[in-house]
């Protein structure tokens, strides 16, 4: 009966009674030993998230070095041509001085393969020094045909200037004839060669031009050149006047021609080897010659002018002077 009275209760509950919660099965001693432990409690859970952030920046950090340790062997490349500049440049101290490795590192690669780049640059300039060298010697090489010909031009011109010291009597030198012409003399009889080697008959040279002879002590020297070139210079002058110029010297004939070929000389040259008309005119002294200029009347042939011992610049000059006013008295 009581548990008739115990249904009848429930059946007579009320309507608007909530509905009775679902009561779990229960379990057998069984299952009760295999079950799961329970979730961690929320609590702890903060500090393991922060564990995790902290664990994901140190393997940020971890994939942070291997990236520049992989840029090493780069920096590295660019660094051995140019490992003795790196150090005077001081990049250590400064990465030091920062305190972080990786941003010194970073910083002092990109200086360095810079500096590297810059040896080429200087390596590529020593060829064009190279060219300017060669240059400069091909320039030498060029020069020195032309320096070897004005050594031998100045060697040229002091083996002749030492001829024609050797070939010049002194002033003061006596002469070899007490029988010299004086003025008022005439021209003597000797018959001498040319530059074309042809017979010169002396005493004859005056019959129809008045004459000017100059003596000068060796052909093609220095001080002769000079004296012969000032009455070339001057033939014009001399011939307007009615005057015709001879050369006297000792030298050969062939050797008068190469000298008056040499220098354009239009007038002839007389060779007097053994010094004959030279000693006549009181010119030789010692076997050498004294250099002068003597003036001869035309038609008679009498010496009017004698110079002995002049320079071989006034010769010309004083010689065209003295004939302008013999020819205007």
């Amino acid at each position: 009966m009581p548990r008739k009275k115990a249904e009848a209760t429930t059946d007579g509950a009320a309507p608007d009674a909530a509905p009775a919660e679902p009561v779990a099965p229960r379990r057998s001693g069984r299952n009760a030993g295999k079950e799961k432990p329970a979730p961690p409690p929320p609590a702890p859970k903060a500090p393991r998230k922060k564990r995790a952030a902290k664990e994901g920046e140190a393997e940020g950090e971890d994939k942070e070095e291997p990236a520049a340790k992989k840029a090493k062997p780069d920096s590295k490349a660019a660094e051995e041509p140019a490992k003795p500049e790196s150090k005077p440049a001081g990049s250590k101290p400064a990465s030091k001085a920062n305190g972080s490795k990786p941003a010194s590192k970073a910083a002092a690669k990109p200086a360095k393969p810079a500096s590297s780049k810059g040896k080429p640059a200087s390596s590529k300039a020593k060829p064009a020094s190279k060219a300017g060298a060669a240059a400069k010697a091909s320039d030498d090489a060029a020069k020195k045909p032309d320096a070897i010909a004005e050594e031998k031009e100045d060697v040229e011109m002091a083996d002749k200037e030492n001829e024609e010291k050797a070939a010049e009597a002194p002033a003061d030198a006596k002469a070899d004839t007490a029988k010299e012409l004086q003025v008022g003399d005439t021209l003597p009889h000797l018959t001498l060669k040319n530059e074309k080697d042809e017979d010169v008959k002396i005493a004859e040279l005056a019959k129809e031009k008045g004459v000017v002879l100059f003596l000068v002590p060796k052909a093609d020297t220095p001080g002769c050149t000079t004296q012969a070139c000032g009455f070339r210079d001057n033939y014009e002058e001399f011939e307007k006047l009615g005057y015709a110029i001879y050369c006297l010297s000792a030298d050969s004939p062939s050797a008068q021609a190469k000298w008056q070929t040499k220098k354009t000389l239009q007038y002839h040259l007389i060779s007097d080897p053994k010094r004959e008309l030279i000693t006549a005119l009181g010119a030789g002294a010692g076997g050498k010659t004294k250099r002068s200029h003597l003036v001869f009347e035309k038609g008679t042939g009498k010496l009017v002018e004698k110079k002995l011992n002049v320079k071989p610049a006034d010769s010309p000059t004083q010689a065209l002077e003295f004939v302008k006013k013999h020819a205007s008295a």
